[in-house]
């Protein structure tokens, strides 16, 4: 019995550009001999916070070992690699649908020259890999009070 992905969503501007995204995608990426894709993109989210910026990337299946971090001339590059055993002709189990993506990765970012190198720490957990980049302190906001006015 074949199984039928199921993907049906109601009409939007905003569903047509995801369509658009997802083709584009598809387009860009370097199928591999048995169909899979050799490359794939960990979605990540970077949030600035008043002391630091923080990146999130989702790597679900891979561990610390699998991940290397990098940073040099403002650049943050992770890169690392995310295997699956998948054999063909095993009479005892059918693949119907495979969409886990695996193969190798790089994600590469410049950042703001605000980043105090030495103080980056990186920490994976349940599948996210969690960075944290500290701003020097000059680039961090300062309040200024408002003293006497001066005489001239």
């Amino acid at each position: 019995m074949a199984i039928a992905r199921y993907t049906r969503r109601p009409v939007t501007p905003w569903g047509e550009l995801e369509d658009f995204n997802d083709l584009m995608n598809r387009f860009f990426t370097r199928p591999n001999v048995d169909g899979r894709t050799l490359d794939w993109v960990p979605p990540v989210n970077v949030v600035e916070h008043a002391d630091a910026l923080e990146l999130t990337a989702e790597l679900p299946g891979m561990t610390a070992e699998n991940v290397e971090i990098e940073y040099e001339n403002d650049v943050l590059t992770i890169r690392g690699e995310k295997s699956e055993e998948r054999t063909e002709g095993d009479d005892k189990r059918r693949f119907h649908v495979w969409e886990r993506r695996s193969g190798s990765f790089q994600r590469s970012f410049t950042l703001p020259r605000a980043i105090d190198p030495a103080g980056i720490t990186a920490s994976f957990d349940g599948g996210v890999l969690t960075i944290r980049m500290p701003k020097a302190p000059e680039a961090q906001g300062r309040r200024i009070e408002i003293g006497p006015a001066l005489e001239s």
